[in-house]
């Protein structure tokens, strides 16, 4: 399933996908397969993302 949460979070931060994948430790490919649905990552790596976008766990990787 799609991270819309995480994309529209990046984008109001004004980051991109590289950008935060510097911030994170990751690739630009990382980010665009969390994205994209395609990649499931670390709870180690959604907390680093949680923590660079400051929303929570919930607000960028629960799915209704």
């Amino acid at each position: 399933m799609k991270n819309l949460n995480m994309k529209a979070a990046r984008a109001a931060k004004d980051y991109s996908q590289q950008e935060l994948a510097d911030i994170v430790g990751v690739t630009r490919q990382t980010i665009n397969a969390i994205e994209k649905g395609d990649y499931n990552p670390t709870i180690k790596l959604c907390l680093a993302i949680c923590k660079a976008l400051d929303k929570t766990l919930d607000e960028l990787f629960w799915e209704d």
